[in-house]
C-alpha cells in the first residue's frame, strides 16, 4: 500500500510538472478592431494584418506567450475586456483623464492627433468654425466619437457615428457626411488607398498617447507589457514597424522612439513613477 502511495505520488508530482510549462504558456488575449487600417485590417487569404498586429504579435513573442486575438467592432472592446473575455486591447486606445478612471494603461507607443479627412474637392476646414451646419462622421465609441458629440452644439455640426471607421470614410465619399474625424495614422492611410479622400485640418492641441489599456487588477500585466514595449522603442523595432505602415520614419522625441519614465502615461490616473531599470 506504501509502495502505491508513492507510485501514485510520483505521478501526480510528474503531471504537475508537464502541466506547469503548458500554464506558463496560456495564451495572452486581447482585441482590435478588425477595419482600423492600417493598424488592423483583413488580409487576402483570411486573418488580419496591420501595424497594431505586428506590434503586439512582437511583444507577446518577446514574453514566451502565445497570443490570441480577436477582431470585433472598438464600440464594443472596453466593455468586453472589463467583462474580463480579454487581458488587455491590442487596438490603438487614446489614454484619457476619463479612460484612466477605469483602466490602466501602458506608455504610449505611438502619438495620435485628431484629423479630419474630406472628399478631394471640397473647400479644406481652415478652421472650427467653418463646420457649422456640415456632418460629421466617425467611428462609434471612439475618443473621435466622444470629442464629435461633445462639440457639436459648440460649434454647430452633426455626427453620425459608425461601427467602422471604414464606413465613416464611405459617408464622406458617398456625400453622407463632409468630413470623417479619426486619427491622423488612419486618415493618411485611407487618403493613400482611397484617391476621393483627401488629408485635412488637424488638431494639433490633441496629440495624446496611443496606448494598449488593461482592467484596473492587472497591474502586473501593465507593468510587463509596458517593459517590453520600452525594450521594442530602443531596439528600433517599434520605429520599423512605423515606418513599415504609416510611410513615414518617426522623429527622434516621437512615441516610437521614446522609452517614458516610471510605467503607464505620465500626468494619467494609474501611471506608477517608481524608477525602474529599462533592462532587456
Amino acid at each position: 500500500m506504501g509502495r502505491s502511495r508513492l507510485l501514485l505520488a510520483g505521478a501526480a508530482a510528474a503531471c504537475l510538472g508537464l502541466a506547469s510549462p503548458a500554464a506558463a504558456q496560456a495564451p495572452l488575449r486581447c482585441a482590435v478592431d478588425g477595419t482600423f487600417a492600417p493598424h488592423a485590417m483583413p488580409k487576402l487569404g483570411g486573418g488580419i494584418e496591420g501595424f497594431n498586429v505586428d506590434l503586439f504579435n512582437e511583444v507577446a513573442k518577446r514574453m514566451g506567450r502565445p497570443l490570441q486575438m480577436d477582431s470585433a467592432s472598438f464600440s464594443g472592446l472596453i466593455p468586453a475586456m472589463n467583462a474580463g473575455r480579454y487581458d488587455f486591447l491590442c487596438a490603438p486606445t487614446t489614454a484619457t483623464a476619463e479612460r484612466a478612471q477605469n483602466m490602466l494603461f501602458t506608455e504610449g507607443y505611438i502619438y495620435t492627433a485628431f484629423q479630419f479627412g474630406i472628399r478631394r474637392g471640397s473647400a479644406p476646414i481652415k478652421d472650427l468654425e467653418e463646420l457649422r451646419g456640415k456632418t460629421i462622421s466617425v467611428n462609434k465609441g471612439s475618443a473621435y466619437d466622444t470629442w464629435a458629440q461633445a462639440n457639436a452644439a459648440r460649434y454647430g455640426f452633426t455626427v453620425q457615428a459608425y461601427d467602422t471607421n471604414t464606413d465613416a470614410v464611405q459617408a464622406v465619399i458617398a456625400g453622407r457626411a463632409y468630413g470623417n474625424l479619426a486619427g491622423n495614422t488612419v486618415v493618411r492611410y485611407a487618403a493613400t488607398r482611397t484617391p476621393q479622400f483627401v488629408p485635412d485640418l488637424v488638431l494639433r492641441d490633441t496629440r495624446a498617447h496611443w496606448a494598449a489599456p488593461f482592467p484596473l487588477q492587472s497591474k502586473e500585466l501593465r507593468d510587463e507589457v509596458d517593459r517590453v514595449l520600452e525594450c521594442m522603442k530602443k531596439d528600433g523595432t517599434i520605429a520599423q514597424l512605423s515606418e513599415k505602415w504609416f510611410g513615414v520614419k518617426p522623429e527622434a522625441d516621437d512615441a516610437e522612439n521614446t522609452p517614458f519614465p516610471g510605467r503607464g502615461v505620465p500626468g494619467l490616473a494609474g501611471y506608477d513613477a517608481t524608477p525602474h531599470e529599462k533592462g532587456c
